[in-house]
């Protein structure tokens, strides 16, 4: 089953419910996402993105996973 842009974000927040959280795509498989919280300060980018992919909670896992592609921005505030 496709995964929607509010359940994605939703997902997020559970993990990031202080983050600035923009979710993009339509087609329910390929979608992006810029997630800038505060819990990344001094982390490295891959380390940012393997919180927001932690976050997922195996959505990406698998042949038969629920999202399929995903276009990640992750940063601190300024």
């Amino acid at each position: 089953m496709p995964m929607h842009a509010q359940e994605l974000e939703d997902l997020l927040r559970q993990s990031f419910p202080n983050a600035q959280i923009a979710v993009e795509g339509d087609d329910g498989v390929h979608m992006s996402a810029m997630v800038v919280d505060e819990s990344f300060r001094g982390m490295n980018r891959v380390q940012q993105q393997r919180a927001v992919y932690a976050a997922l909670k195996g959505k990406m896992d698998g042949a038969s996973a629920e999202l399929h592609a995903l276009a990640l921005t992750t940063r601190a505030p300024d």
